[in-house]
């Protein structure tokens, strides 16, 4: 029993990160709208989240290779609930934006710690299961903080849809607090300098250097994808609202039961060939939203998530399994690289939709997903 409740609480532990991470992304439409700017500017809510995350994962991951594990996770998960409820009070979108930063600095104390977790305290054999257990959480708090805003906001409003998110957060870290056992395996680094000494050798592993860069990518294409796909169905012809939007991100719920099997799948092909296939059945996905119907674009959406949902599976597992010291920072450096990918992904993403249109994004996510199997096919063994 404990077995099972470590995992379900590892499982929360990322569905918390992300419902908070992603609580913005079906509002955006309706935001520019109420405060008068344009889709690059309000897809800066997006940008200043990853961006915290980005700055602060690496160092978080050295702190809990110093403190450990349990009290990091429980700590910030109670005290994102501040800011979370802060947004739902703010008069202006500079406002909006430095309590988003504030709420990302906060979520690399969730997440990273919550991977190395799994590094230390379960055997080599059972990490894929269970990273795909956490990534299948992170899936459906990335569907939750998409959907629930979105259809809240269309009944009462997005302030009070804030609230909501403020209050799943609270529930979650309640019930991470009550059924996540302290770590047993953890050895403590022995100071922030032996983390940072970590830290750099991680740097100079080129599995793990290939790891992160593929980080970068899935995450640059997932807050591509899903930014400015809003965008292109608010327009006409299809003048989604902010609940049809928020019920894009069902798609998520695509790969729960798919990603937990991720072990399996690497045991059968290889670790190599398995995630090649993988992305060409994510171009697939993502040609397929240039496509006119609704129908099309919701199956390449899901194409996209379940693809993308089964490359982080597999190279967070990777992590974990490679790094064997520091895994914390190890992990750490590839959250900070991973959001750095997300930042990147709404930026460029806006560039691409300022000059080309919805046609532009998805040739962008194209190119960014053939960058990724060109490193998996050359750096991974």
């Amino acid at each position: 029993m404990a077995f099972d409740l470590r995992s379900f609480a590892i499982a929360t532990a990322g569905f918390c990160a992300f419902v908070n991470l992603y609580s913005p992304q079906a509002l955006l439409p309706e935001l520019a709208g109420e405060f008068h700017v344009g889709p690059s500017e309000i897809s800066a809510l997006m940008t200043a989240g990853t961006g915290a995350i980005a700055l602060t994962a690496p160092f978080t991951g050295m702190l809990a290779d110093v403190v450990g594990r349990k009290r990091l996770i429980t700590a910030a998960m109670f005290v994102t609930v501040v800011p979370t409820l802060i947004m739902t009070l703010i008069g202006s979108v500079p406002e909006m934006i430095f309590w988003r930063f504030v709420q990302g600095l906060l979520l690399p104390p969730i997440f990273t710690v919550a991977v190395a977790y799994i590094g230390d305290e379960w055997p080599p054999a059972d990490v894929p299961r269970v990273a795909g257990l956490y990534i299948s959480g992170t899936s459906i708090g990335g569907f939750c903080g998409r959907f629930i805003p979105g259809v809240l906001a269309d009944l009462i409003g997005w302030r009070a849809a804030y609230g909501v998110v403020a209050l799943l957060t609270l529930v979650a870290a309640v019930i991470v607090a009550l059924t996540l056992t302290p770590e047993r395996r953890f050895v403590p680094s022995g100071g922030l300098s032996n983390s940072m000494r970590s830290m750099l050798r991680h740097l100079r592993d080129r599995r793990l250097l290939a790891t992160y860069a593929i980080g970068f990518g899935v995450l640059f294409n997932f807050i591509a994808t899903f930014t400015y796909v809003s965008f292109h169905l608010a327009a006409p012809p299809y003048l989604f609202t902010p609940t049809l939007l928020g019920a894009l991100f069902i798609t998520y719920l695509a790969s729960t039961p798919l990603v937990p099997w991720v072990g399996r799948a690497i045991a059968l092909f290889g670790r190599r060939p398995f995630v090649l296939g993988v992305i060409a059945v994510w171009i697939v996905g993502a040609l397929l939203l240039l496509a006119p119907p609704v129908s099309l674009i919701l199956a390449g959406l899901t194409l996209c998530v379940v693809c993308g949902m089964l490359c982080q599976a597999v190279s967070t597992g990777y992590v974990t399994m490679t790094a064997q010291e520091g895994r914390s920072s190890a992990v750490g450096l590839y959250g900070s690289i991973y959001y750095i990918g997300g930042s990147a992904g709404a930026f460029v993403g806006g560039i691409a939709w300022t000059m080309a249109g919805w046609g532009g994004c998805v040739a962008t996510i194209v190119a960014m997903q053939l960058v990724i199997a060109a490193i998996v096919a050359v750096a991974w063994e």
